[in-house]
């Protein structure tokens, strides 16, 4: 999809627990012209998770039917029957409103957009301090089992790696560092002009 040089994306991307959707969260209290992506997943919601403010929830046929229709702008199955992907409605929408887009996304979906949007995009990889510390996070989260969060551990190793892939790593050792980081280099690529 072909943005125009007015249209900007921030993406931060990271293994699970890294830190990410907490940074976007400043951020989007920081910037007011930065605009949350919603993303849409096959999997059903979690919690206190909430249709179109989380993520769009849909069955997965509906998830493969529009993949078919061509409705996204990047999609994967990012676990065993769990899609994820970004409406190109909700890109259309953000950048109709004037804003530019945040990403919280996995790190292949992560490359994904920034071959997509290249120049326009800053792809920034939240990298935690090692993986006992992501370990921890984890299980503080009480989310997962214990397969679960050894599952996210293994994918971790491997997407670390795609690291050097990225515009820029912010390394989440201390909360308030990475969140100074981050702002600094946000502040930096949507204030200038393309």
């Amino acid at each position: 999809m072909p943005a125009n040089e007015q249209n900007k994306v921030v993406i931060f991307s990271a293994p699970s627990g890294a830190g990410k959707s907490t940074i976007v969260r400043h951020l989007l209290k920081i910037f007011p012209q930065l605009e949350f992506s919603v993303s849409a997943t096959s999997r059903p919601p979690r919690g206190e998770e909430r249709d179109g403010v989380n993520y769009y929830f849909l069955s997965p046929d509906e998830f493969r039917e529009r993949v078919v229709r061509g409705e996204f702008v990047e999609w994967e199955e990012v676990y065993k029957g769990a899609c994820y992907g970004t409406l190109r409605s909700e890109v259309e929408r953000i950048w109709a409103a004037g804003h530019a887009i945040v990403f919280d996304i996995d790190v292949k979906g992560g490359i994904n957009l920034k071959a997509l949007f290249g120049e326009q995009a800053l792809a920034i990889f939240v990298m935690p301090p090692s993986l006992e510390e992501l370990r921890a996070r984890l299980v503080a989260r009480g989310e997962d089992s214990a397969e679960n969060i050894e599952r996210r551990l293994a994918k971790a190793r491997e997407e670390m790696l795609d690291a050097p892939q990225f515009d820029r790593v912010v390394r989440n050792d201390a909360l308030c560092d990475a969140l100074c980081a981050a702002e600094k280099m946000v502040g930096e690529f949507i204030g200038r002009q393309l």
